[in-house]
This record gives C-alpha cells, structure tokens and sequence, in this order.
C-alpha cells in the first residue's frame, strides 16, 4: 500500500496553528469513543460471511461498537457511517468522510491508494538506520503533543494528538476565566479588601525622645 504526503493548503502553511485553539469549532462528542474503538476484528453476529471485519462507525449512535458491512444495512442504513481502513496497521480515514462532521485544520494528511487520509491516533516514532528514520531525523516538522516528525507544517500527526491538545487548552481557558487577581496580605477572612503599597515600610516600635551622647570625661 503506497503512501504518499499531502502538501498543505496555504491557510495551514501560513499558520498551520488554525487548527485547535485558534478559533476552531469544537471537537464532536463521538470523537473520543472513535479514538478509542478497536477495529477489524471479526464480527460476531456474521461469523461465516467473508466481508465479517468490523470496520464501521456510526456517528448517529457511537455508543455501539465497531460493526461490519452486514451489520451496517441492517441497523444503520439511515445512519452517518464512516469506514475506517488501515496503513501499516495503523487506523485511517479518508478526508472525505470526516471533513464535513470534524474540524481536521492543523492534522498532517497523506494519500493511500489516491485518497487522502488521516491517521486516528499517534504512531510510534520510526527508529534504527532505515529510511524512514533518516527521513524523522530530517524533518524540521513535529508533532507539538507527541513530537513525531511530521512531513509537512502541520501541528499534529493524528486526530488523536489533536483532541489531547483541545482537551489543554480546554483546561487552560477554564482556568484563565476563573481564577482572579492574587491577594496578599489581605483580611481574605472577613472579605475586606487588600492593598499593597509599594515601598511601605514595615511598622516596628518607636524610638522615645532624642538619644543624648554621653559627655566626654575630663
């Protein structure tokens, strides 16, 4: 199975930062279940069919499990149903499938047999003295959640990697809203309110009256 790069549409060479965080639509609820389904085992309702793989989802129900062809015209015929296929044993998806129902700006996109894909979660870096290593070690591009090296100025190698980086900064948002100036040395008891003076000297006890010198002696 041949693979091949996509080069990115300018928008994502000038920044390929459009993607999460930057403005992006949301990430769906289905995403993670998707991320997080096991595909390609055999199907347990058709056992003796040939087609028996499980290799679909449903984005109307992605509470069910992975399904296979059989299954898919006999319970989701009406349904939204994307098929997940494999790249050096690795899940994809074709562009088409998604592009309409997820935001992908920012995931580094290949071509299997003439279609553009997206990988579903992070690979493991390749490694040793072949030439894909060479071509990691090269690379001026990776991945900012797991730092794969990337063929292109993409931000993320996966959907999955994406969705770990909106889940940041999801977080960071939160945070940001919610927390409040910092007090100090306020009555945060009793609510009354804190101020600070810079260069306020610290209040210690009075010296009384004027020292006197002691008379030289004689």
């Amino acid at each position: 199975m041949m693979m091949r790069r996509v080069a990115p549409p300018a928008s994502a060479s000038e920044g390929a930062g459009d993607g999460v965080g930057g403005g992006s639509a949301p990430l769906p609820g289905w995403l993670e279940t998707l991320l997080s389904t096991r595909f390609f085992l055999a199907c347990g309702a058709h056992p003796a069919s040939p087609r028996n793989e499980c290799n679909m989802f449903c984005l109307d129900c992605p509470s069910s499990p992975a399904f296979c062809y059989y299954c898919r015209s006999h319970r989701h015929q009406s349904h939204r149903v994307i098929q997940i296929r494999r790249s050096s044993y690795h899940d994809v998806v074709r562009v088409t499938e998604v592009e309409d129902v997820l935001d992908i700006s920012g995931v580094q996109t290949y071509v299997i047999n003439s279609a553009k894909v997206l990988f579903l979660n992070e690979r493991p870096q390749p490694r040793g003295a072949g030439a894909a290593a060479g071509k990691a070690a090269a690379s001026p591009y990776n991945c900012e959640i797991c730092a794969r090296a990337l063929l292109d100025p993409f931000r993320f190698c996966s959907l999955g990697c994406k969705l770990v980086e909106t889940k940041t900064s999801g977080r960071r948002g939160a945070t940001a809203a919610a927390g409040g100036e910092v007090v100090v040395g306020g009555n945060e008891e009793a609510g009354g309110p804190s101020k600070s003076v810079a260069g306020a000297r610290p209040q210690g006890r009075r010296r009384k009256g004027i020292p006197q010198r002691a008379p030289f002696g004689s």
